[in-house]
């Protein structure tokens, strides 16, 4: 008997068929495919009221244009008559005009040590006013490694004098807190 690897159950490589693929759910509910007896009409080329489904879709078909349910929840349904594919498209921009103004809240960190000297502090200042120029927020911190937590009050101070330096770009958020080895503090630019 040949027991030959490749001749054992069903060949690889070939998909199964599937049905017709499904088109995507739409978003709205247009035309015949409202359920509601009686909707309110709304916009700009319509006189704004209470219809029957019937006398909506009959409006819509006499101006060549969709009939679109906008608020499916409200008693009765709200609806407009528009051309779908641009409601969509106008939807789409909005969509995408709103996610461009949304701003993103960008945290830069400096850390410090209990004992920073001048120069280092001012490096470091340079950098923070940069960060909350570009309308970054600011966490600064002290490090406190081993024996060196017994300077808190020199990390505390030197927190303090960080954010007065930089009081005329950005607020501070909150006093500085000890959160285990760390003193941490918050700065937020101000709004021009």
């Amino acid at each position: 008997m040949d027991n030959k690897p490749g001749n054992q159950g069903p060949q690889r490589g070939y998909q199964q068929r599937r049905g017709p693929q499904q088109k995507e759910k739409e978003p709205y509910v247009i035309n015949e495919r409202i359920r509601a007896r009686e909707v309110r009409l709304v916009g700009d080329n319509v006189e704004t009221g209470i219809y029957s489904i019937h006398d909506a879709l009959k409006l819509a078909e006499e101006k060549g244009l969709d009939l679109i349910e906008i608020s499916p929840n409200a008693a009765p349904p709200v609806c407009k008559i528009l051309d779908y594919q641009k409601f969509l498209y106008q939807q789409k921009k909005r969509l995408k005009e709103q996610k461009a103004k949304s701003t993103k809240v960008v945290v830069k960190e400096i850390r410090f040590g209990p004992q920073t000297d001048d120069h280092d502090y001012n490096f470091k200042l340079k950098h923070a006013q940069g960060f909350l120029k570009e309308g970054a927020k600011v966490k600064a911190y002290v490090f406190f490694r081993g024996r060196s937590i017994l300077f808190k009050e020199q990390g505390e101070v030197l927190l303090l004098r960080f954010a007065n330096d930089l009081e005329e770009l950005g607020k501070l958020e909150q006093m500085p807190v000890l959160e285990g080895k760390r003193m941490t503090i918050m700065l937020s630019p101000k709004k021009k």
